[in-house]
């Protein structure tokens, strides 16, 4: 293990981020860069090395975490490479965007803050990229198969690459006109740089792995046509149905989904526009949501330099400590203080949008709002709270309602699906559809980066079982798999 008195002898560490005022000017990442290193080995070891490790438990690709955490303390960056490695395709990713459902299963965090898991996680990947450690795994011999993935998130990036290194020829489909699906249009840059993308990108054409942009499968290319080229299909192109907000005004210039917003500004750090079509700049900015988009949309505005930024939650605000019927080691709701917030703005609980008001023009120019309080297990408004608030620009960040059915898919393929609007799948996470698979949002419903990848390498093992009547890819999960995080 790593040092036994680790937890006793040193308090938990995280992060530095850069001043606000500093980093508002960019759209780098806001944490100091190399801040992690002088203090991870200290932070590793505090894991305690449990006899039953929760953190495994925690997370649903069973990271081996007291193993990495051990080498991290030793320093041996290498071998906590290959065992960060040997769960997680891309711990870049997790390691920046999870919001680790493993830390609230760690056993020291029962009296003690937990252990740092994921900054030692993203100090072993940024070290292993530094030291030549991350290297193509091209396969020793091709199987003759082909398998089509269709979305490059990390879903479908997860499953190509553990299909190509079986040894399939695997061609990657996306609509949008880079690979990345919403870790590059949906997560901001000052959350995830895309070059974290595209070294990943380039070590899988390395590999072997073929990508195919500006094509959508269902429109551009049939689904039955896909499948007729192919000897098998990875569906994982998320849930991208956005959940929209019914209100009059609705229809006002100015109101957005987020990932109308978002993309947008994403693009300009592509260098595709000098400025975002849709801006904050100068406006009096309000995001309906609480959640992680929410607060990207937050931070998205300040950066374009928004007069006010107002985020808005229906439900209560949460605690700051775990409430009694979220005990340890499941995953808590609680009170979160995002790099975004740290920036500035204003949340607002429990209130809900009556409606929208435009100027003669049709420009949104306020939103309406009144307080809402649980009555008999439902929300209701609470007469006399009305009032309004000034928006001249609005994010619709409510989540999502499941897989696009508009583009023709999932009649196409001819496929069924769940309770849940979900497209079904068995025990492999194969569809009703023999040699069709699904893997992420698009079977699951909308969820986290770290169960995208679980499945991804889950139906890449069922996949690879089709093809070949045996698989020795390892699959993290089942399809009902619910563990401590749904």
């Amino acid at each position: 293990m790593a040092d036994p008195k680790g937890f006793l002898n040193h308090g938990r560490e995280v992060a530095k981020s850069r001043p606000v005022d500093v980093r508002l000017k960019d759209w780098n990442e806001v944490y100091v860069p190399g801040s992690l290193l002088p203090i991870i080995s200290k932070q590793a070891s505090r894991c305690m090395d449990c006899g039953i490790p929760f953190c495994h438990n925690g997370c649903p690709l069973g990271n081996l975490i007291p193993e990495w955490n051990d080498y991290a303390y030793r320093e041996d960056w290498a071998a906590a490479s290959e065992r960060l490695h040997a769960t997680n395709n891309f711990p870049e990713f997790t390691g920046r965007l999870c919001p680790a459902p493993c830390e609230s299963a760690c056993v020291l965090g029962i009296n003690q803050p937990a252990v740092t898991i994921k900054n030692v996680e993203v100090s072993i990947i940024d070290k292993a990229w530094d030291s030549g450690d991350v290297a193509p795994q091209v396969p020793e011999r091709l199987s003759g198969k082909t398998v089509a993935v269709i979305g490059s998130g990390p879903a479908g990036l997860a499953a190509a690459q553990q299909l190509t290194r079986a040894g399939h020829t695997v061609a990657v489909y996306e609509r949008a006109d880079r690979i990345g699906g919403l870790l590059r249009y949906g997560i901001p840059e000052f959350k995830m740089e895309k070059r974290h993308i595209n070294r990943r990108i380039e070590q899988m054409r390395a590999e072997g792995t073929r990508f195919r942009t500006g094509i959508e499968i269902g429109r551009d290319l049939k689904a039955t046509d896909l499948k007729k080229r192919y000897d098998a299909v990875v569906i994982a192109a998320g849930a991208t149905t956005a959940r929209d907000l019914p209100v009059p005004g609705r229809e006002l210039k100015g109101v957005h989904q987020a990932m109308e917003y978002l993309p947008l500004a994403n693009k300009v750090q592509e260098g595709d526009y000098v400025t975002s079509p849709i801006s904050a700049e100068g406006k009096h900015v309000v995001v309906i949501g609480g959640g992680d988009t929410g607060a990207d949309c937050v931070g998205t505005a300040h950066r374009q330099g928004a007069a006010s930024v107002t985020q808005l939650e229906i439900m209560p605000r949460p605690g700051e400590d775990r409430a009694p019927h979220q005990p340890w080691p499941t995953f808590p709701m609680l009170y979160k203080v995002t790099s975004a917030h740290e920036e500035g703005g204003e949340r607002v609980y429990s209130v809900s949008t009556t409606h929208f008001e435009g100027d003669e023009d049709g420009n949104v120019q306020w939103l309406h709002l009144t307080e809402v309080e649980f009555i008999d297990g439902k929300l209701t408004p609470k007469p006399g709270t009305e009032r309004k608030i000034p928006a001249q620009l609005v994010t619709l960040a409510m989540g999502f309602t499941g897989t696009d059915r508009e583009n023709g898919v999932v009649e196409q393929f001819g496929l069924d699906l769940d309770e849940r609007g979900n497209i079904a799948r068995d025990a492999d996470f194969q569809t009703n559809v023999p040699g069709v698979f699904v893997a992420g949002d698009a079977g699951r419903g909308q969820s986290l980066i770290v169960w995208a990848i679980a499945e991804g390498r889950s139906a890449a093992r069922g996949c690879d079982r089709f093809l070949t009547g045996a698989s020795d890819l390892p699959a993290p999960i089942r399809p009902t798999d619910r563990s401590l995080m749904v």
